[in-house]
């Protein structure tokens, strides 16, 4: 962990390097349980990968495993949404100015991986920091109802079969937003997995989904962080 300076506050953050120092910004946003060891371990993962990855700790060091523990803590967060934003806004400018990630030329080549609630948190925040971002990976979650016209991201969006959190209704009127914007949204659903489907901690873990989403959102993010300018 490290401490990261944002408007004045201090916050930590989990910061994982690729094994050649370099690589494009790609900041993790964690589900409601705060910054466990999952979310952590998603960061050395991308690291693996190729990539500069930071998952700022948007609780300020609270984590539950209990769902009504982390009802509480989102209730509270609600209260402050601006102030998370402000968190997030922050950690994309860290994550930017850090020594390991190219240098600023090539504008808006980051990308937002979140989970549940990190994954609705980095579909706003794709469109507040639209000039920043290009590239956005949420694990069941959606957002309907924003204005995704300003967006210059590519989506890519991996859903539980059977979500009540997330109702069909709800994905499918955020893929048409976002198609109508013009900007790529790949959908996956995965047959016979629930909400946290992705999280090894949690018993509704289903490693075989889990490794297909996974493999298909380093490639998504290799194609859209690591491609050469003008291709």
């Amino acid at each position: 962990m490290r401490e990261i300076q944002v408007d004045g506050r201090t916050i930590s953050a989990y910061l994982a390097v690729p094994e050649q120092s370099s690589g494009p910004g790609v900041l993790v946003l964690h589900a409601w349980w705060g910054l466990t060891d999952v979310f952590k371990r998603v960061c050395d993962r991308l690291a693996e990968a190729g990539f500069v990855a930071l998952a700022p700790d948007l609780y300020h060091g609270k984590t539950t495993a209990s769902v009504e523990e982390a009802e509480a803590l989102v209730a509270a967060l609600d209260q402050d949404v601006e102030r998370v934003r402000g968190d997030i806004a922050g950690a994309v400018q860290v994550l930017r100015q850090h020594a390991a990630t190219p240098p600023a030329g090539d504008r808006g080549k980051l990308a937002l991986v979140g989970f549940s609630l990190g994954g609705a948190y980095a579909l706003d925040m794709s469109v507040k920091l639209a000039e920043e971002i290009a590239a956005v990976v949420s694990f069941y979650a959606s957002y309907s109802g924003l204005d995704y016209s300003g967006s210059k991201a590519a989506y890519l969006c991996h859903f539980a079969e059977d979500d009540p959190f997330e109702p069909a209704e709800s994905r499918a009127s955020m893929e048409q937003e976002i198609q109508a914007a013009g900007r790529p949204v790949p959908v996956y659903t995965y047959p016979g997995t629930k909400h946290w489907f992705f999280e090894e901690n949690r018993p509704e873990y289903d490693a075989q989904a889990a490794r297909l989403a996974w493999e298909r959102t380093i490639q998504f993010l290799h194609q859209q962080l690591m491609k050469r300018k003008g291709k």
